[in-house]
């Protein structure tokens, strides 16, 4: 079975950093373009970053662009989002989702001082 598992958030402080994974499974990692979005209540879901199956393309929301990073290990089949320069707007809910549709659990991330 397909399961990405998220991990790496908790609360931070303005200004703050963290590093989310994602851990894949049940799928050929390598072969897919991968991404994470976010969700805080109230709002709709938006995407935050996209890369490419090799890691040579990468695409970020307008909102994280500079700030954030989205990388790859293929060899340990998990993804990455370096998140530096947080904000209190960038706490939501953070999904990693596979190039066929499948969706993590999320994990939260709370930027407050």
């Amino acid at each position: 079975q397909v399961q990405l598992v998220e991990s790496g958030g908790g609360l931070v402080q303005p200004g703050g950093s963290l590093r989310l994974s994602c851990a894949a499974s049940g799928f050929t990692f390598s072969r897919d373009a991968m991404s994470w979005y976010r969700q805080a209540p109230g709002k709709e879901r938006e995407l935050v970053a996209a890369i490419s199956s090799d890691g040579g393309w990468t695409n970020y929301g307008d909102s994280v662009k500079g700030r954030f990073t989205i990388s790859r290990d293929n060899d340990k089949n998990t993804l990455y989002l370096q998140m530096n320069s947080l904000e209190a707007e960038d706490t939501a809910v953070y999904y990693c989702k596979s190039g066929l549709g499948y969706w993590g659990q999320g994990t939260q991330v709370t930027v407050s001082s």
